[in-house]
């Protein structure tokens, strides 16, 4: 018998022992609500079937059911949120079907592992990294991100090059009226002196 995961064989049945072993076989159909009936159960195992349709929340009466084990089969639509009010329930595999939707949380769903619901894209919530009804923005491209990068890039050497022009600008403009001043001072100047000796000379004739 398959339990928690493990496989175990028993030469007598304890009278403790009370559970439901189907795996591995070839059941279709759908689980009947009727399963939720034999209020003692503490293992199910349905997996490795053709089993279909939704798990049935009837489920949510075996109050002292310890493991559940529904992997394998083409079982849709939701997981059923009253199975949270199973506080016994330590095992729990419903991995490789066709569920949608939420995942239960709380209680004894808090303590189960991703591989307890791995093979159905349609789940989604804790531990899976897929949130229900987020509108979670795609990271960009990396076509987008070179040309954000690229333009980021551009933009900053413009900057750069009308800081750097502004400098030199100023710079050569600074030397470029320095320098013409002294060219006037030096030319004109020399001319004013020249005309004013002239001038002197006419004078003194």
């Amino acid at each position: 018998m398959t339990n928690k995961g493990m496989t175990r064989e028993y030469e007598l049945i304890p009278d403790i022992l009370i559970a439901i072993d189907l795996s591995s076989n070839r059941f279709h159909g759908e689980i009947p609500e009727s399963i939720g009936n034999p209020n003692g159960l503490r293992w199910l195992n349905l997996s490795n079937n053709a089993l279909i349709g939704a798990i049935p929340t009837s489920l949510a009466n075996l109050t002292l059911l310890e493991a559940l084990d529904l992997s394998q089969n083409k079982l849709s639509r939701e997981i059923p949120q009253q199975l949270v009010q199973l506080t016994f329930l330590a095992f729990f595999n419903v991995s490789h079907n066709h569920l949608t939707g939420p995942i239960p949380q709380g209680k004894q769903f808090a303590t189960f592992s991703r591989a307890s619901f791995d093979g159905n894209p349609g789940l989604c919530g804790s531990p899976l990294s897929r949130a229900c009804g987020s509108s979670e923005q795609s990271p960009p491209t990396p076509s987008s991100s070179k040309q954000g990068s690229t333009s980021e890039f551009d933009w900053k050497f413009v900057l750069m090059g009308c800081g750097s022009g502004l400098v030199i600008g100023v710079s050569i403009g600074y030397c470029l009226t320095s320098w013409k001043h002294e060219w006037f001072v030096k030319t004109f100047g020399k001319q004013h002196t020249k005309w004013t000796r002239k001038e002197r000379r006419g004078h003194r004739g």
